[in-house]
C-alpha cells in the first residue's frame, strides 16, 4: 500500500546529478571537473562561432570577392512566348495585370514584374506591370496592343 510517506519516483526516471565543486571527498573537486588550465577551464568562456582551436578559420581561409548592392532590385522576368501560350490556352484574353499573372503562377504578389521580348506575340494585350523591356513594349504595340508601366 502505498501513502505520502513512501512515494518514490520510478526505476530509471531520475538520475543522480553530479554534484561539483563541493570539496575533494566528492570526487568532482579540485578542477571541478575542468580539468587543467586552458580557456574552457576558466569561468566565463565562450566559444566564438567557427573557432577552430586557434587554427586560422574557414571564414578567414577563404578570399572574398564581389560586391552586393543593397538597392538593387530584383525583377520577376516573363517572356512574350509565355504570355502568347497563356493567351492560346484561353487564360488570359485581352488584359494583363499582377493579379492575372500571380493567379497563373508567373509571379508572386510581392514580385516586381518586368516583361521581356522573347517569343512573338500576336494577340492584342493590354499589359500593366512594372517594367518593359524596349523589344518588348514595341512587339506589343506592334500587335496592336498597349504597354502601361506602374
Amino acid at each position: 500500500m502505498s501513502s505520502l510517506h513512501n512515494l518514490t519516483p520510478a526505476e530509471g526516471s531520475v538520475k543522480k546529478g553530479k554534484r561539483i565543486a563541493r570539496g575533494e571527498g566528492s570526487g568532482h573537486g579540485g578542477t571541478s571537473t575542468r580539468g587543467h588550465k586552458g580557456a574552457k577551464s576558466r569561468s566565463g568562456y565562450s566559444r566564438k562561432i567557427g573557432f577552430e582551436g586557434g587554427q586560422m578559420p574557414l571564414q578567414r581561409r577563404v578570399p572574398k570577392f564581389g560586391f552586393t548592392n543593397i538597392n538593387r532590385k530584383e525583377y520577376q522576368g516573363i517572356n512574350l512566348d509565355k504570355l502568347q501560350s497563356l493567351v492560346d490556352n484561353g487564360k488570359i484574353t485581352d488584359t494583363v495585370n499582377l493579379d492575372i499573372l500571380v493567379a497563373n503562377r508567373l509571379a508572386s504578389k510581392n514580385d516586381l514584374v518586368k516583361i521581356l521580348g522573347n517569343g512573338e506575340l500576336k494577340a492584342k494585350l493590354n499589359i500593366t506591370v512594372h517594367k518593359f523591356s524596349t523589344s518588348a513594349k514595341a512587339a506589343i504595340e506592334a500587335a496592336g496592343g498597349e504597354a502601361v508601366s506602374l
